[in-house]
């Protein structure tokens, strides 16, 4: 039987899962899921929000006058072409969406990228694509981790879905925090699902650590007829 697990609980237990996406279905099966969201322990890490257009979103500053380093912190982590809606904790959110755009796969695209330069931590990129077809979709997720203590290796990891209805799954940069801070180890962790979008991102956003926490994005995609729910919060308002 398979065995899901709470999200409140499991976000409750570690004040720093880092940045994190979740993929799925809800439990009618009428909807496909996913969810980012993005935590900071530094200013400058925190001092960040998500902006929608489009049904894209991008990362910005809060505040100009307080960015000491854009490069891994400002970026487009959702982004869609054709029927493919593309979710990533980092700039290869562009690289996914150039290699879709030549007829080349997910996975060719990360095999031109590896983890964060930002050693000691060397945080891993994770990955998440949606394929919506004829009322139904399927998705994949991705971790680019450091298989080394000098930054020399990286260990891709892919993993392919086929939707249940009510499950759903999540994966993060780090496993808890720490100096350095640990990578997330492991298959990404099955969740439960449910139907209503409120219920489910207020219950994501009340579980993120108070203090680290920075933004969040959900949608509900309508499978019949492709109708969005979404809802984002900022920290930073």
């Amino acid at each position: 039987m398979l065995k899901k697990n709470d999200i409140s609980t499991i976000l409750k237990e570690n004040t720093y899962p880092g940045r994190g996406i979740i993929i799925g279905k809800t439990a009618d099966g009428t909807k496909a899921v996913f969810a980012y969201f993005i935590m900071g322990r530094s200013q400058n890490s925190r001092n960040r929000v998500f902006v929608e257009k489009k049904n894209e979103v991008t990362i910005y500053p809060f505040d100009n006058a307080l960015v000491s380093d854009p490069s891994l912190i400002i970026y487009s982590p959702i982004r869609q072409i054709n029927n493919y809606t593309i979710v990533t904790n980092g700039d290869q959110t562009d690289t996914i969406h150039s290699f879709i755009a030549k007829k080349a796969t997910f996975e060719d695209a990360l095999a031109t990228r590896e983890f964060e330069p930002d050693m000691p931590n060397f945080t891993p990129r994770i990955s998440g694509i949606i394929n919506f077809g004829d009322k139904d979709f399927d998705y994949k997720l991705s971790i680019l981790k450091c298989g080394d203590n000098e930054g020399k290796v990286c260990n891709r990891y892919f993993y392919n879905y086929t939707p249940v209805n009510g499950v759903g799954h999540l994966i993060h940069t780090y496993k808890c925090d720490g100096q350095p801070i640990p990578s997330f180890e492991g298959e990404p962790q099955i969740i439960t699902i449910n139907d209503d979008v409120d219920t489910f991102a207020n219950t994501i956003w009340n579980s993120l650590n108070a203090d680290n926490k920075v933004s969040l994005y959900v949608r509900y995609t309508d499978l019949n007829n492709g109708s969005m729910q979404t809802r984002l919060f900022n920290k930073n308002n």
